[in-house]
């Protein structure tokens, strides 16, 4: 009975054992499949200078050198952008400076990869072009158009405040941008806070009025953003797409008519509208570090204080992805 039972022993041992190989080995395999698996960098963007990297095909091919592949996804605002990344559905694209904040205040798996300099004229306030309202004083108890949780609602917050004003002096309409512009045009609001192209497509073709643009009261940059997921395991292919990124703005810098001309092609907006918004565009794509976080965090605490995020947010100690 006790050689039984050491024989039965030994089998159950050698059992385990050859169970124990076969799970390290499938998991060892499972990791080597994983890690040939063709790379994706799901891209969602905005129209801007994206669009013309998309167009371009560039980066496509400076990716295909290292097995990935790239997919693009375009959305209307940066909220609804960042919302898509939190769910899994983008791995890098970029938005105003507001909707990082209203993103991370929801627990968005967000880090800073890069951000273009400061851009305050391509974002304001319009008004039709013979409305009263001369002043942003004048704003006061009306209705301003403007999208949620986009750069624009920071700007009116900081504007308001320049002015004398609070914000809840306003009556704030949240619309998207197309549902803004139709509001606008039939009187539905008396204001309008949006970018470009947006902005220069309603001066051209509405004539409407800015109020007031960004110009000493933000720095409206946009930032470059990833998962910290996707970044850790994929920075080469982050740092090559803020490179093409870089390389477009630099020489858009010094090819303003041509880059006119190719937005207004990729865009199918009149070359007036291109033109008008590359000339109020600064170019440049920055690292973000000490000086653009303490600017995050500078409209983290206006939200919190006007009650637009639900708890404070300290961004001095989130370092950015490193890249390198």
């Amino acid at each position: 009975m006790s050689s039984i039972k050491n024989l039965q022993r030994r089998l159950l041992l050698k059992t385990f054992a050859a169970t124990s190989a076969l799970g390290i080995g499938g998991s060892a395999l499972a990791q080597t499949a994983a890690t040939k698996a063709p790379r994706v960098l799901r891209i969602g963007y905005q129209k801007g200078w994206l669009s013309i990297l998309k167009a371009r095909g560039t980066l496509e091919k400076r990716l295909a050198a290292l097995g990935a592949t790239v997919t693009w996804s375009e959305f209307t605002a940066g909220p609804v952008q960042l919302e898509a990344l939190n769910v899994g559905s983008i791995d890098f694209g970029d938005v105003g400076e507001a909707p990082p904040i209203f993103a991370q205040a929801a627990g968005a798996p967000l880090v800073y990869v890069g951000a273009s300099n400061p851009r305050p004229k391509l974002e304001a306030i319009l008004v039709p072009k013979d409305s009263s309202i001369r002043s942003v004083a004048d704003l006061k108890g009306k209705k301003i158009a403007f999208n949620k949780g986009s750069n624009v609602q920071y700007l009116i917050a900081k504007l308001l405040e320049k002015h004398g004003l609070k914000y809840g002096d306003v009556q704030p309409i949240f619309l998207p941008p197309a549902d803004a512009r139709a509001a606008f045009e039939r009187g539905a609001v008396d204001a309008w806070a949006i970018w470009d192209p947006f902005l220069a497509a309603a001066e051209k073709t509405l004539g409407a009025r800015v109020l007031a643009d960004g110009t000493g009261v933000v720095s409206n940059r946009w930032y470059f953003f990833s998962s910290r997921e996707f970044s850790t395991h994929n920075a080469d292919l982050l740092r090559i797409a803020l490179e093409e990124i870089d390389q477009i703005d630099r020489w858009a810098a010094k090819n303003k008519s041509a880059a006119a001309q190719e937005l207004s092609k990729i865009l199918g907006l009149d070359r007036s509208i291109t033109e008008l918004w590359i000339s109020r565009t600064s170019f440049g794509v920055v690292p973000v570090g000490g000086e653009l976080l303490a600017e995050q965090q500078a409209i983290a605490d206006t939200f919190f204080d006007l009650k637009l995020i639900p708890r404070p947010l300290k961004l001095r100690h989130a370092a950015p992805v490193n890249l390198n």
